[in-house]
């Protein structure tokens, strides 16, 4: 199944193991889990990874690198794919190793995956509203938490938005700021020089703006801060000539009048650093039975050992 750390790129896999390995450190401090080193040696448990609300799960590659960090043999079998919707008290993962080692492991591991999953639970919701009124994608922005920025741009695609630029070099965005040196002519000129492979946008606050980013050549411009009318007039002006995004005061309330005006995308900075998380919980069991209220579905198996070497283990107990 898709999803998790064995199935994900190269570059989120090295990424979720490296912030687990580094969260890890910073909740076990110098002496590790004093608490688990209370607890009988190798004692076996099972513990269901268990949503209290409805969402969308993200972050699951999180949860593997995390227990792969703390043990090698913490086994996990999942039951849903990052973008799954999830329901309330349908387990999503079971989770067996020794007691210390999952317990040990759980904040870290729930702190990742209620974050990524609140990520892809509201971008669900703004691609849902914007659905109603027509095509237009959601993507996120460089609005990001730092450090996190692969893992919850991730999360943006399994809610079903899509990515705007990684980084800053990923593309060329002329916005306000930059236009208090240089024009919007000028700058376009100098981009197609520099870098004429690269996807360039330009940020248009005005109509006027929008008219000298057509003349320059803008492949696409953003309209920000408008209203839907206002954004539905301009529309029409940059029709067959290029693609139109629209940010600035988007919200679930007004994203489907938005879509409505023929946007191609939509921006939302709050998708990622507004998101609430979604509320996962880790119930033990120290039979591996599942509790009554907890409803387990067909599982694929996916492994925490053999993630990371003994040089990256982290002692539940050290």
């Amino acid at each position: 199944m898709t999803g998790r750390l064995s199935g994900t790129s190269g570059l989120l896999a090295s990424a979720a193991h490296q912030l687990a390995v580094g969260a890890l450190a910073e909740d076990l401090g110098a002496l590790g889990d004093l608490t688990a080193a209370l607890l009988p040696a190798g004692q076996p448990v099972t513990a269901w990874l268990v949503p209290r609300a409805a969402g969308v799960l993200a972050g699951a590659a999180m949860v593997d690198a995390t227990f792969a960090a703390v043990d090698a043999s913490v086994e996990i079998q999942w039951s849903a794919d990052d973008g799954d919707r999830l329901a309330p008290g349908e387990a999503v993962a079971a989770i067996r190793g020794p007691l210390a080692s999952l317990v040990t492991g759980e904040r870290t591991a729930l702190n990742f995956c209620c974050h990524l999953s609140g990520v892809a639970t509201l971008t669900r919701r703004y691609v849902d509203a914007a659905q109603r009124g027509g095509p237009a994608a959601i993507r996120d922005t460089r609005k990001t938490t730092p450090g996190l920025r692969a893992l919850e741009k991730a999360a943006v695609r399994a809610g079903g938005g899509v990515n705007h630029r990684a980084s800053l070099s990923d593309g060329i965005l002329i916005k306000d700021n930059h236009l208090a040196g240089v024009s919007i002519a000028a700058a376009v000129a100098a981009a197609r020089s520099l870098w004429p492979g690269r996807a360039l946008q330009v940020e248009c606050d005005t109509p006027t703006q929008l008219d000298e980013a057509l003349e320059a050549g803008a492949e696409l411009v953003l309209l920000d801060n408008m209203d839907p009318a206002m954004v539905a007039a301009l529309v029409e002006v940059a029709r067959g000539r290029c693609l139109v995004e629209v940010s600035g005061g988007v919200t679930l309330d007004n994203v489907e009048a938005y879509a409505a005006a023929g946007a191609d995308f939509i921006s939302v900075g709050a998708i990622t650093h507004s998101a609430p998380i979604l509320d996962l919980g880790l119930d033990l069991s120290a039979d591996g039975l599942c509790k009554p209220d907890v409803q387990i579905s067909a599982a694929g198996q996916s492994s925490a050992a053999g993630q990371s070497s003994a040089a990256d283990q982290i002692s539940p107990a050290s």
